[in-house]
């Protein structure tokens, strides 16, 4: 499974791959048993203890198409170091709370792309509008010069 996939994992598949690293399981392990990148947990792992589930769902990094995103994604400049604490000794089972957040959390980014997608609809609907002809502006085929 590639990064790009394993953004794509459900939000409670990713919070049981944490709990099991932060129950003791060797991160490598796990990694290698679900295949994901290493990194991919460190990153989920840091998420989950700061927000919790609801962290889960947030989107990091560079967007896609720029200079960083690109480089990533062909492994330049990747670390697989840990930029989280420790693991603590108990990991916080995922509650209704929690299951709630991160669903707002994923409705809200649909909402956002459904408005931007409305916007440049809207625009183009006006630039249509702007070359009809009813738009006042006569439309001829006609060179200027005869």
């Amino acid at each position: 499974m590639s990064d790009h996939d394993a953004r794509r994992l459900p939000t409670d598949v990713k919070v049981r791959i944490v709990q099991r690293v932060e129950a003791g399981e060797p991160l490598s392990a796990v990694a290698a048993e679900m295949g994901v990148l290493r990194k991919s947990i460190y990153e989920w792992r840091a998420a989950y203890r700061a927000r919790g589930a609801a962290g889960l769902n947030l989107r990091t990094g560079p967007k896609a198409g720029s200079k960083r995103g690109a480089a990533s994604a062909r492994g330049v400049g990747s670390s697989d170091a840990p930029s989280s604490p420790p693991p603590r000794a108990e990991a916080k089972p995922m509650g209704e709370l929690e299951r709630a957040q991160a669903r707002i959390a994923e409705l809200e980014r649909v909402i956002g792309r459904q408005q931007t997608d409305l916007h440049f609809f809207r625009l183009a609907l006006r630039l249509g509008d702007a070359n009809s002809p009813k738009a006042g502006a006569p439309i001829s085929t006609k060179s200027s010069k005869t």
